[in-house]
């Protein structure tokens, strides 16, 4: 299995902020109980039934699927450290599969808490063309298969959270002047009052690693999949980004010394370090990349830096350097890959 980072170019609109969004769609097959109530034998049949399924129209090709109980554990943590799959379906060992679409814009777990978790996640403020290529995926397989579907209640999901149009809409955000304010605590209790989901960087049960967070819809009942679209992208996203930006504002006008001295310490470690954690890489780019959002550093791109959050993590850095499975080499490793690759970038020490 060929993981190598793509280094995406980000859009210009709100990714200064929003660093990447997905749809995610959960779907039940009719006539079998939910994964943790199944038999092997029962999700064996699902995961058949799937993975065969003739889709044609948009999906020519199908997927790409891949065996997770036949996949070693640093190919299952790419996927992990990719957003691809969740932690628990990574380390579950029930039958299950991925399928992987063209350049890994949509992805979709079989016999995950679900039959299927349909998700599309693409970079920078791509919502729309996120939800069409999950839905289409979603109507494609639906001509195949029967979901599991009530007149009255919708879509029927293992989590009570999840029935009707089943589907949340998410967007991973970058904000850390909310954090250094202090403002991130109130974001999350206005976000719980909203039906909103604020989470770590792998999403539930994680923490935010270098003030990354996953903004994500808790509610799908009485509501269409449109108008949960249209609510989110028009409304909840934008005023996150809003926020984030007048606090950005707000703490150069205040306090612009404490934050530069934030971004060049960062910009300094990053250049001279020999040893890097990989919590320690995460935290000092997500500085970084705040510090181009900010116009504190002008000859460092996004691009560079997302690619290098992808590729500080430990399964990834053991794609690129085998010895660096062992954590005292991966620490050596991950210092010898950013200093490599920040060599090359060079800027003027700020006016005194």
């Amino acid at each position: 299995m060929n993981m190598n980072p793509q280094g995406e170019t980000l859009p210009n609109n709100d990714s200064d902020v929003v660093v990447s969004v997905r749809i995610r769609v959960a779907r039940n097959l009719a006539g079998f109980p939910f994964t943790g109530r199944a038999s092997d034998t029962q999700r064996q049949e699902v995961l058949q039934m799937v993975t065969r399924a003739p889709l044609g129209g948009a999906f020519p090709d199908g997927l790409a699927w891949v065996n997770m109980n036949q996949a070693s554990l640093q190919e299952r943590q790419l996927l992990v450290e990719r957003h691809l799959v969740s932690k628990h379906f990574a380390e579950s060992a029930l039958p299950r599969a991925l399928g992987l679409g063209h350049n890994e814009e949509l992805g979709v777990m079989v016999n995950e808490e679900d039959h299927l978790r349909i998700q599309s996640i693409l970079p920078g403020f791509r919502l729309n063309e996120a939800f069409a290529l999950a839905r289409s995926f979603d109507q494609a397989l639906e001509e195949t298969v029967d979901f599991a579907f009530h007149q009255r209640w919708g879509y029927l999901t293992a989590c009570p959270t999840n029935v009707g149009s089943g589907i949340r809409l998410g967007a991973m955000l970058h904000l850390p002047a909310l954090r250094y304010s202090g403002e991130i605590e109130r974001v999350k209790r206005a976000a719980k009052d909203l039906h909103l989901a604020v989470r770590g960087y792998y999403g539930e049960g994680t923490d935010a690693i270098g003030n990354f967070y996953q903004v994500s819809n808790q509610v799908t009942l009485g509501a269409s999949e449109e108008e949960l679209l249209q609510h989110f992208r028009d409304e909840v996203i934008p005023k996150l980004v809003d926020y984030e930006r007048t606090a950005r504002q707000m703490l150069l006008e205040k306090n612009r010394p404490l934050i530069e001295d934030k971004v060049y310490r960062a910009r300094a470690t990053l250049k001279v370090a020999r040893l890097l954690g990989a919590e320690e890489a995460t935290k000092l780019l997500s500085t970084l990349r705040f510090g181009i959002a900010t116009g504190l550093l002008h000859n460092l791109s996004v691009e560079r830096v997302e690619q290098l959050l992808l590729q500080v993590q430990p399964a990834h850095l053991a794609q690129l350097d085998p010895f660096a499975a062992e954590e005292e080499m991966g620490r050596l490793s991950r210092a010898n890959l950013v200093r490599r690759s920040l060599g090359d970038y060079t800027e003027g020490s700020p006016e005194i």
